[in-house]
């Protein structure tokens, strides 16, 4: 598959869900954007809470837009402070340098969206996204 479809993404959800709940994580919100930032679907599991959604459309639109995930913006924040300030400043708040942001490459390794998760630690969100993405076919960068 070279695109990310509306049944590709809500697949990447699912299985995130579906890992959250074998893991026994706190209630996560997903979200998969399209190669332009754009929101293809998200769910928000019954308890997280409504700044969940926003933080995981941080987290997947900068990975997307920077083309590296938001564990690399992470080390980015770190090591270039100004930077990532200047950056969240123009995207907006858009931004979330914060890990659980992963982006969706095909098999021609082309950046096709990105998965953002938050709901628990960030560590585990990304664990969840990086399932889904690969379950549904996908390679996951972080």
């Amino acid at each position: 598959m070279n695109h990310l479809t509306l049944a590709k993404a809500n697949q990447i959800i699912q299985v995130a869900i579906k890992s959250a709940r074998s893991l026994k994580l706190a209630p996560l919100t997903v979200v998969v954007l399209d190669e332009a930032g754009h929101l293809k679907a998200m769910q928000r599991e019954d308890g997280a809470t409504r700044l969940r959604q926003d933080i995981a459309i941080a987290k997947a639109w900068g990975a997307v837009n920077m083309g590296i995930s938001s564990r690399a913006l992470a080390t980015v924040a770190e090591q270039r402070p100004d930077f990532m300030s200047a950056l969240i400043s123009l995207s907006e708040g858009k931004v979330m340098p914060v890990v659980g942001g992963v982006l969706i490459k095909n098999q021609e390794n082309t950046i096709i969206g990105a998965v953002g998760v938050s709901g628990d630690m960030s560590d585990q969100d990304e664990l969840c996204a990086i399932t889904g993405i690969e379950v549904a076919g996908f390679k996951a960068e972080v």
